[in-house]
Order: structure tokens, then sequence, then C-alpha cells
């Protein structure tokens, strides 16, 4: 339950504009890899594929590239 517990305060976070973009990708990465991403709701999905199509995350969800925040 720990790490769903984590994972349910990333996403509160995201909703709140909290996350730094390594953060927001990691977390993405995360809901790639446990297939979380296609289950939520459909924002989730698009992001978490826009990433995919940008080349950040793999389909597996390896992050792919650094990002450096602006």
């Amino acid at each position: 339950m720990g790490r769903m517990k984590d994972i349910a305060i990333d996403l509160i976070s995201f909703e709140a504009d909290e996350l730094e973009i390594d953060e927001i990708v990691e977390l993405f990465a995360t809901l790639i890899r446990s297939g979380m991403a296609w289950t939520l709701q459909g924002s989730y999905g698009r992001t978490a594929q826009a990433l995919i199509d940008q080349g950040v995350v793999s389909p597996e969800g390896d992050v792919l590239t650094e990002l450096i925040p602006a």
C-alpha cells in the first residue's frame, strides 16, 4: 500500500500544480510502468502518450531524456 499512497500524493500534488517538471516526468513514467496512465481520467492517458510521442518516456515507462527546468 505504501507506493500507492505515494502515487496518490503525487497525483494530488500534480493536480495542484506543485510538482517540478522532473517530478512530473517521473510521475508519468511510474503511471505508464504500472498501467495506471491508461485507467485514470483521459487527460492522464493523453499526457502519458504525449510524453511517449515526444521521446521523453518510453512505452515501457523508462525516462529517456533529462529535462532542465526553465
